[in-house]
């Protein structure tokens, strides 16, 4: 198919390619040979009139075009997958989609499960791929290689239409026979107890501290960090550190391991949960109808989490 004189085709070819910045690694994802992709990327020089993607030394890098070209190429597929290529009636118990989902392990433990339960007892069969977090997950939402992001609003983008699904306040965690279990967590005793904590990607700016040192001039002591949230209250037993967690985690984990749940000493904003969509997939029904399976999870999670704080 040809547009202006331009083959459709390529635009696969070109998405991929300023992706990968590798023939190989393009022709492995198209399933064709290196020389059919050589081949297009020269049809897509000669039409663009720029070189798209340059060899310097063993790397192949892109040109300041290619660049301008790699968001809209993106979009404009994203388009037409949405508009003309996604069936128009999805109905849950025939579908064969794979939604792809970016979220924490927070979320894995504390939502995800309702999602799941939901899923079967209408029995869908749609199938979902959880992603870790990334440092741009909205890159990956316009690259096409997540239809979900389940995020805090401070990672939410511009770009993109999303929605506060919940908030969550934080706990502290000890272990229930430490020192720290006794009594009230006060200001002196938080200070001065050995923290375990989760750190985020290398460059995203850490919640927790940026709040402390700011807001409460408090540098926390940290004797042990972590990739997982939901790891972090089972690393406190056995001593007398602390964690600071989200509360739904903490009452779930406290269910199965010694633990003391105990109110901060201080007022920490609580964190808002957002969903988030490409602005191409408003009337995308696959992920209407999940977007409506995610809230009603939300309330069977909120159900249980008030079960577990007035019985604890």
């Amino acid at each position: 198919m040809r547009f202006k004189k331009l083959d459709l085709n390529l635009l696969v070819a070109l998405d991929i390619l300023l992706e990968q910045k590798s023939i190989t690694r393009t022709a492995e994802k198209l399933n064709m040979s290196p020389s059919a992709v050589s081949n297009s990327l020269s049809r897509l020089r000669e039409y663009f009139e720029d070189d798209l993607l340059t060899q310097i030394g063993r790397k192949m890098v892109i040109t300041p075009l290619g660049e301008n070209l790699q968001s809209q190429v993106r979009n404009a597929l994203y388009n037409i997958e949405s508009t003309i290529l996604l069936q128009p009636n999805f109905e849950p118990d025939k579908t064969e989609r794979i939604f792809s989902i970016i979220c924490s392990d927070y979320t894995l433990t504390v939502l995800v499960p309702h999602i799941l339960e939901i899923v079967s007892q209408q029995k869908s069969t749609a199938r979902f791929q959880f992603l870790p977090q990334v440092e741009n997950p909205n890159e990956q939402l316009e690259k096409g290689k997540a239809d979900l992001l389940i995020i805090p609003t401070d990672f939410v983008s511009k770009e993109h239409p999303s929605k506060v699904i919940y908030d969550e306040k934080f706990v502290c965690v000890v272990w229930s026979e430490s020192e720290l279990a006794d009594g009230k967590m006060t200001m002196e005793r938080y200070a001065n107890a050995g923290h375990v904590v989760m750190r985020p990607a290398p460059k995203r700016p850490n919640y927790f501290e940026k709040v402390f040192s700011n807001k409460f001039d408090l540098k926390r002591r940290i004797v042990a960090t972590t990739f997982s949230f939901a790891i972090l209250p089972s690393l406190v037993i056995g001593s007398d550190n602390i964690t600071t967690v989200h509360s739904k985690l903490a009452y779930k984990m406290a269910k199965v391991w010694p633990l003391k749940i105990l109110e901060l000493p201080f007022e920490l904003p609580r964190m808002q949960q957002c969903l988030q969509w490409h602005q191409y997939r408003n009337n995308d029904e696959g992920l209407i109808w999940l977007r409506g399976v995610i809230e009603e999870a939300i309330e069977k999670m909120n159900a249980s989490h008030n079960h577990l704080t007035s019985a604890s």
